[in-house]
């Protein structure tokens, strides 16, 4: 193992940490915030949420709809996948903070819009840099494998420590999750992002709000597929 990949190896370490504390007083707050607004929510707005999240789901495991021709990346360094995925982050947050800022404006018939575009962008991204790190993402359980990357990066912290567990040990993991719960992981995911994106539906500060949101979101799931990658290519796991 290189310098590199021994900094690589230190930084999931921390990371690990981080995401294994629990929420502060202010996540508490907002999800109080969250659960009322959620209470006042038209339906509508869940309903395509929780298609959306269906949809996803359906298309993930189906794999056409994300596998395209990639790069061989095979004789790459550790180092340069990184450089690569890097990139790709960089790109997909200007793309994500573009089209947030665009729905956001547009009041709520755009703001949901955003819904089924955001979960687009971010599959569309983990589909690749999980490839840039070597992983076949034609082979059916590496796309598992990217859903429960996207299910750690966007669930509450009872789930994501079982998560993390599956991901920390995905070779011996691997042969039981033959299928997703998508109940579950919608309902995380939305839970996750509800207060935030739905400030994105509020005229006047729609277009900020949905900017912002969307920049950190795929940056948290940049850094959450790479140290999921980490764990598997470094730890042998």
């Amino acid at each position: 193992m290189d310098t590199y990949e021994q900094a690589a190896l230190a930084d999931v370490e921390v990371w690990k940490k981080k995401l294994m504390k629990k929420s502060g007083k202010f996540s508490r707050v907002s999800k109080k915030a969250q659960n009322k607004i959620s209470g006042v929510i038209p339906d509508k707005v869940h309903e395509v949420i929780t298609d959306s999240m269906k949809s996803l789901v359906t298309g993930v495991l189906a794999g056409s709809e994300y596998i395209h021709k990639e790069k061989d990346v095979s004789m790459l360094s550790f180092e340069q996948k990184e450089k690569w995925v890097r990139e790709k982050i960089d790109t997909y947050k200007k793309t994500a903070t573009v089209e947030g800022a665009g729905t956001g404006a547009g009041g709520i018939f755009l703001g949901l819009a955003d819904f089924p575009l955001l979960l687009s962008i971010k599959m569309k991204f983990l589909f690749e840099a999980v490839h840039l790190y070597g992983f076949d993402v034609k082979e059916f359980e590496e796309r598992i494998f990217i859903l429960y990357v996207f299910q750690l990066a966007f669930s509450s912290d009872e789930k994501k420590q079982e998560t993390l567990f599956l991901l920390e040990n995905w070779d011996e993991q691997k042969e039981k999750l033959t299928e997703l719960d998508w109940q579950t992981f919608q309902q995380e995911y939305r839970d996750y992002i509800d207060l935030v994106k739905m400030l994105q539906l509020v005229p006047g500060i729609g277009a900020v709000v949905g900017a912002y949101a969307n920049y950190n979101l795929l940056q948290h799931l940049g850094e959450t597929v790479m140290n999921c990658c980490r764990m598997r290519l470094l730890n042998g796991g």
